[in-house]
């Protein structure tokens, strides 16, 4: 399915999180484009989806920097023409591929720590005025600094077709995300995704944050009862 949509993948180099943030009009679409692993990077995958390229870029960023792991992973893709692929490596070096075929306006940035990319949009400004939000929030948390370029490229124009669903994912390098957050059907997603990390910062993250660790098996639930109480 094609999917017209902007994103985000990047990595924090203070803390080495590694993220990605989304918005599409299409339903859900942080169920198929959305791939992260703090060792090792953030993918995201869109215009004719193929998640497979998500979950094998994933693997091979574990051994290749990102443009190794990116012309890889394209070798093996039937319809190469067709897709558009972001990555990060676990060092915050970048990669990008639009597909010849990719639906106008489309295209890819990179930078350091990053890259956006972005088919079926408004106009090139999506993507700038994300990179630009990206590149201006040096210092912010890695969740707020995603976000906050997500609703620049909204602002900006987004995709041309409108507005349904929106994503934020985040991997500390736990077993489990340390932020997974979609809104799947909305008329304004993007700023409903804002409305629920505003929520999950107060009532999520502290608890994530104590869960048990596989260095820290017993987590750290007597900190959290101490705030709660």
């Amino acid at each position: 399915m094609y999917a017209g949509t902007f994103s985000i993948v990047a990595r924090d180099a203070d803390t080495g999180m590694c993220g990605v943030a989304i918005s599409s009009r299409m339903p859900a679409i942080g169920s198929l484009c959305v791939f992260a692993h703090a060792r090792t990077g953030a993918v995201v995958t869109q215009a004719l989806i193929n998640p497979l390229l998500g979950v094998d870029a994933l693997g091979l960023l574990a051994e290749h920097p990102a443009e190794a792991a990116l012309e890889r992973v394209l070798k093996g893709d039937p319809d190469t023409d067709a897709r558009q692929v972001a990555r990060v490596d676990g060092e915050g070096r970048a990669a990008a591929h639009t597909g010849a075929q990719t639906h106008p306006w489309s295209g890819h940035r990179t930078g350091e720590g990053y890259a956006v990319a972005g088919n079926i949009l408004t106009g090139a400004a999506t993507l700038d005025a994300m990179a630009r939000r990206w590149e201006d929030g040096g210092g912010e948390p890695l969740d707020q600094r995603l976000l906050s370029a997500l609703e620049a490229a909204q602002a900006a124009g987004g995709d041309r077709r409108g507005r349904q669903s929106a994503a934020l994912y985040v991997h500390a390098g736990h077993p489990y995300p340390y932020l997974d957050l979609r809104v799947d059907e909305h008329p304004d997603p993007v700023a409903e995704l804002r409305r629920v990390h505003t929520v999950a910062e107060r009532e999520l993250l502290p608890f994530v944050e104590a869960l048990p660790t596989r260095a820290n098996p017993e987590g750290d639930f007597e900190r959290l009862l101490d705030t709660d109480g």
